[in-house]
């Protein structure tokens, strides 16, 4: 699947209403689509929204998400947002009609559960990426816009560098006044050399499908694994149990490697805390380990496919990271 310009972009807010976003904010993130070549149009429910869940029912919802994939005209799906409710979808989506009707479908955060159960169900690519709303920042996303196109506009391999800089701040309330900070890019953990196939994104989400038939296969696979900064400095326990939940499965021990995204700030973790967490894991020793990423909760993120394939040199004078469709 390759998106080409004058195609049609479906957004749809399988999660997170877009009530949330301001008229400006979607303006801006439809403007710089347009201008890349791609038209927009929305799901007919982005907007609703019920009292305390901030997000529409769920027969809306998938209304929207099977709207899309009907709908031939529409070449990519992308998911106005993340949030909490998106698995609540997981048990009625119609698989057949998505496996039938295979497209582009991009999101993070908490889509990673959608992502990664259509994935399961058809063995259909889909990608981690930017959300609809990301396009709506004005400064500071050259990084995530260029990985898009490389990714989704082309069946060439990728390979994976790291920004300059990245950002943890607000700017969706003060888009002129942002907080950039240098990047030491990716570092090796773990030496080695692997291949095997995505899996991943938010780790608590991907947890949720645990013991469900939208729960990936581990074996072979590479995981891209990060987590968001909502347990503050709690993260590094936080993060370091639902590891090892995901360590305890059956199948982790055929895993090749992982990469982990760029821990947002709050968070307070560092690469000592990194480096004494993977190696306090006798199960972490064997694999490539790289940490530092850009994809999670930071910006700028690269896109990646979940079902795609991926080669990993990590050595710590050639770290190299090449990804396929």
């Amino acid at each position: 699947m390759i998106l080409k310009k004058g195609d049609e972009i479906r957004v749809i807010a399988p999660s997170r209403s877009m009530n949330i976003l301001t008229k400006e904010q979607v303006e801006v993130a439809k403007k710089r689509l347009e201008d890349e070549g791609f038209k927009v149009t929305f799901g007919k429910h982005v907007y609703e929204s019920i009292e305390y869940y901030n997000c529409a029912p769920v027969d809306a919802r998938l209304e929207d998400l099977h709207d899309a994939f009907k709908d031939k005209n529409v070449k990519c799906i992308i998911a106005a947002l993340g949030g909490y409710n998106v698995n609540q979808l997981l048990e009625k989506i119609d698989y057949d009609l998505i496996k039938n009707n295979p497209k582009i479908i991009c999101g993070f955060s908490d889509i990673t559960a959608l992502l990664n159960a259509i994935y399961t169900k058809t063995g259909m690519t889909t990608f981690l990426g930017p959300i609809f709303s990301n396009f709506g920042m004005e400064k500071g996303f050259e990084y995530t816009l260029d990985y898009f196109n490389k990714v989704l506009c082309s069946d060439d391999e990728v390979e994976i560098t790291s920004s300059p800089y990245y950002s943890d701040d607000k700017w969706y309330k003060d888009q002129e006044n942002r907080n950039f900070i240098k990047n030491d890019g990716m570092k090796v953990i773990n030496e080695g050399k692997c291949s095997g196939t995505i899996i991943g994104g938010n780790l608590c989400t991907l947890n949720l499908l645990q013991g469900t038939e939208f729960m990936p296969s581990l074996k072979d696979r590479v995981l891209f694994i990060e987590d968001d900064n909502e347990t503050g400095e709690n993260f590094l326990v936080e993060f370091d149990r639902n590891l090892e939940s995901l360590m305890q499965l059956e199948d982790f021990k055929y895993v090749k490697g992982i990469v982990f995204g760029i821990a947002q700030l709050e968070s307070n973790m560092t690469d000592e805390k990194w480096e004494l967490m993977i190696k306090l894991k006798e199960k972490l020793k064997d694999i490539p380990i790289i940490i530092n990423a850009n994809f999670g909760h930071t910006t700028p993120i690269f896109t990646f496919p979940i079902g795609g394939s991926c080669t990993i040199d990590a050595l710590r004078d050639n770290l190299k990271i090449i990804i396929r469709k």
